[in-house]
């Protein structure tokens, strides 16, 4: 495999590199020497951060892109096309191939938090396996991680981690396995997610931070806490979900959460929706009611 690897001037170079080069993959390198400046942008693999990542893999038409933030923790996967995957998409993918390719144990389990999307459940509820729902926090994953049977525990923001690893997230530990993925599927990532949507429908996610004073971020949230909305985007809410922030569930499958900050001067809202459709209605009703 061609294999570009962003490591953001930070620590998962010599490692995440290394380790492709020890597999047979040509490594193209990028940012692979300390600057306590990270380039001058903020040392995560978010799309503004790895512009030079996806034109690398488009221009030299390389299989992947894979990239750590600085601290070697959070991935972030470009597709063969320079296409940036989400974690959400990368989650459920490991997801459904560490179910096909390792052995699975009869009590296994995956964790999410509740800010990551349901396709998780999806895909679990297919082959039995049980999912526990977290706080926002790796942390709270801990618990399942040093068991021997979690197959997967992610969220969104780019964490995973596996039983048998570390109780942490690990970003070298994320890229690698994305890698192993497409090699194993001699695919592309694009088509093994048309493959996924084939089989569990889609899952359209949207993630917004939605910045505001403080005094109407405190009203905002003692109205979530105290009278949550009992219809909302014109349909009924059929669960209200409290354990981190107010999580809205919805009978076709969708959901949005709403999370405020407790360091900055935002609130961070989740959508989730089965169509682009139903997604847009759950947008503009919690800009409306933010």
């Amino acid at each position: 495999m061609k294999i570009a690897v962003d490591c953001l001037y930070g620590t998962s170079r010599d490692y995440l590199d290394f380790l492709l080069k020890e597999a047979n993959c040509k490594v193209e390198p990028l940012h692979n020497w300390p600057d306590p400046y990270f380039g001058g942008k903020r040392p995560e693999p978010a799309k503004e951060s790895i512009e030079e990542l996806t034109e690398c893999v488009r221009k030299k038409r390389l299989d992947l892109g894979l990239a750590c933030d600085g601290d070697a923790d959070r991935f972030g996967i470009v597709d063969s096309d320079g296409t940036i995957i989400s974690a959400n998409q990368i989650i459920s993918l490991l997801l459904y191939h560490l179910i096909k390719t390792r052995p699975i144990k009869k009590n296994s389990v995956a964790a999410r938090t509740v800010a990551t999307t349901h396709m998780i459940d999806k895909i679990c509820g297919k082959f039995g396996i049980k999912v526990y729902e977290t706080p926002v926090g790796f942390k709270y994953f801990t618990p399942y991680l040093t068991k021997d049977n979690c197959i997967i525990a992610g969220e969104e923001s780019g964490g995973l981690s596996i039983s048998g690893h570390l109780p942490e997230k690990d970003g070298i530990l994320a890229c690698l396995l994305a890698a192993e993925m497409v090699a194993m599927n001699k695919k592309p990532i694009r088509k093994l997610l048309e493959s996924l949507y084939k089989e569990f429908g889609y899952f359209h996610f949207r993630r917004l931070d939605l910045r505001m004073e403080q005094e109407r971020k405190n009203r905002l949230t003692n109205r979530l806490k105290n009278n949550p909305p009992k219809v909302f985007a014109e349909k009924p809410v059929s669960k209200i979900n409290k354990k981190d922030g107010c999580k809205l569930l919805f009978g076709d499958g969708s959901w949005v959460l709403f999370r405020p900050s407790g360091t900055e001067p935002v609130v961070r809202c989740y959508f989730e929706a089965r169509t682009e459709e139903r997604l847009k209605e759950l947008i503009r009703a919690g800009k409306k009611l933010t």
